[in-house]
């Protein structure tokens, strides 16, 4: 609503320009008009969100059918060697691997669990025990020392040290058999320890230096200025940080020692050491193999290690991504 006044020539407007509108800031708090600002458009759902349209996703056939294809891969040896583990020997010997048992059984399980084989489990994890510890003992230290120091010897050593990744076992074990009979090892436990912890060492010095290196630096400035020592921020600060790192080479190393072959063939030969792979042999006679008690036997010894990876499989896929991201 304007208002004016008579003047001599008639009436005069006095409402305020469009220009002589204040524009200032109102102060936050202020009634008023409120800004009109633009915003974002809300999803149908009402929740803020837009939603990205999935018509322009495609569906790759070629990764599907290379899934479905390792699936049977996998599944069809698991399956045959389930199924003829519950088979009589002839059913096993003439009847069709993938026709399921017509008479399944349980008498190649009592066999091998009476022939000794918990004994031969026993040192098996006993082996996978002494070997992960050994590997975490030294792999920890060093992985740290190389991410920490930055002078050019411990560089080299480093790399001569990493020159084990690629030295077969089979090209040392004449040595290492001469090595274990020097020192009264021979037929031992220890025998087959020693050589597994020292050739699981090198990836998992590899694995822990590509984990460590991700700990920010001011981390350790901030302990240093706490008058910490080299030993406190590891053991404090690197090992707490470096736990699915250490997850994923504890479990390397249990796998390495559990499957491990060529040390106990070689470095072993009484019935007292024998472990678990060398144990399958005992269901091999001269005249022919006890095939349904020798599947038995592998389906058993599978167990403990599927339920190792079942609890620490989130651990294991963590520590290796992070380790080759680097």
């Amino acid at each position: 609503m304007t208002t004016g006044t008579t003047g001599p020539t008639g009436p005069t407007s006095t409402a305020p320009a469009a220009a002589d509108v204040d524009k200032s800031p109102r102060p936050p708090g202020s009634r008023g008009r409120p800004d009109r600002t633009p915003r974002a458009p809300r999803g149908r759902g009402g929740g803020g969100r837009t939603r990205r349209p999935l018509l322009g996703r495609r569906v790759n056939p070629f990764a599907g059918a290379g899934s479905l294809i390792w699936l049977v891969v996998v599944l069809v040896p698991v399956y045959t060697m389930l199924s003829a583990s519950l088979m009589k020997q002839d059913q096993a010997l003439t009847g069709n691997p993938l026709a399921p048992p017509s008479n399944p059984t349980l008498d190649n399980y009592n066999t091998v669990l009476n022939s000794g084989f918990p004994r031969l489990i026993g040192n098996t994890a006993l082996v996978a025990v002494a070997v992960v510890a050994l590997v975490l003992a030294f792999s920890v230290p060093i992985a740290y020392v190389a991410v920490r120091t930055r002078d050019r010897w411990s560089g080299l050593a480093f790399r001569v040290f990493l020159l084990g990744v690629a030295i077969p076992a089979q090209a040392v074990v004449v040595p290492l058999y001469l090595i274990i009979g020097e020192l009264g090892l021979y037929d031992t436990l220890l025998a087959v320890i020693l050589p597994t912890a020292a050739f699981a060492m090198p990836v998992a010095v590899i694995v822990l230096t590509g984990t460590m290196r991700d700990i920010s630096e001011e981390l350790y400035e901030a302990m240093a200025l706490d008058g910490a020592s080299p030993m406190r921020m590891m053991l404090q600060l690197t090992v707490p940080l470096s736990r699915a790192g250490i997850s994923t080479v504890a479990i390397f190393a249990a796998l390495q020692a559990w499957n491990g072959f060529i040390f106990p063939l070689i470095l072993t030969q009484s019935e007292g050491p024998r472990v678990l792979t060398l144990g399958l042999f005992t269901f091999m006679g001269q005249f022919g193999i006890n095939i349904p008690a020798l599947l038995a036997a592998v389906v058993l010894s599978g167990v403990p290690i599927f339920a190792v990876y079942l609890v620490a499989r989130r651990a294991l896929i963590n520590g290796l991504m992070g380790a080759g991201g680097k």
